[in-house]
């Protein structure tokens, strides 16, 4: 099974940029690491492959732009996105991605991967923003505008080819048992601690 994560910054987290297709140690030190350790660890016949295409700073946009080439042209069985953080964020210099868009490029995206690749499983992962930090507010509240698009855009396709994993409440509750710092820096990116709630929450989601 090829398992392909795809996003911006949180799952880029310093991954390879010389792998050609699939590489085991080349995931960067994030969830889409975690995720690879327990799946190799517990089921070591099993034949899994991973790849990670995160490349930080990415919108929606860039994502459809590459999407041939960094998703497509590989093949996977299963795709894991998150996405959305920076079409909010990057609205400070000018080049955001409005809600609207995001929603209408994000649902085109789902289905050009689902009609390219028959029995592809999609995992839409929910993005997030630390309430109490300094990107909660209005910019977290847009972020949890673009999760419920996420989440609708799941429940559309359907459980047996999209689940959607939610992040948002998960760091709330998190940031209910300990300071939001605990779990991301700068409200943004996780710290190991949440890196491993979104790993352990994906592997419960995705139920391979």
């Amino acid at each position: 099974m090829k398992i392909l994560f795809q996003g911006d910054s949180v799952t880029d987290c310093g991954r390879s940029r010389d792998v050609k297709e699939y590489e085991s140690t080349a995931l960067g030190g994030g969830y889409p690491s975690l995720v690879q350790a327990r799946l190799l660890c517990d089921r070591p016949l099993d034949g899994f492959q991973f790849a990670n295409r995160g490349i930080s700073g990415n919108r929606i946009v860039d994502l459809y732009a590459r999407w041939r080439c960094d998703c497509l042209n590989l093949t996977p069985d299963v795709v894991s996105i998150l996405i959305g953080v920076n079409d909010s964020w990057h609205e400070i210099w000018g080049n955001g991605v409005d809600l609207k868009r995001y929603e209408r490029i994000y649902n085109e995206l789902a289905d050009w991967t689902l009609s390219t690749l028959p029995t592809v499983r999609l995992l839409l992962l929910e993005p997030f923003t630390a309430s109490g930090s300094d990107h909660s507010g209005e910019f977290g509240a847009e972020v949890r505008e673009r999760g419920k698009i996420v989440k609708a855009l799941a429940e559309r396709i359907g459980p047996q080819r999209a689940t959607f994993v939610p992040l948002q409440s998960l760091l709330d509750e998190c940031c209910a048992a300990a300071p939001w710092q605990h779990w991301t820096g700068d409200g943004v990116h996780p710290s190991p601690a949440f890196h491993q709630k979104i790993a352990d929450a994906w592997l419960a989601a995705a139920k391979l």
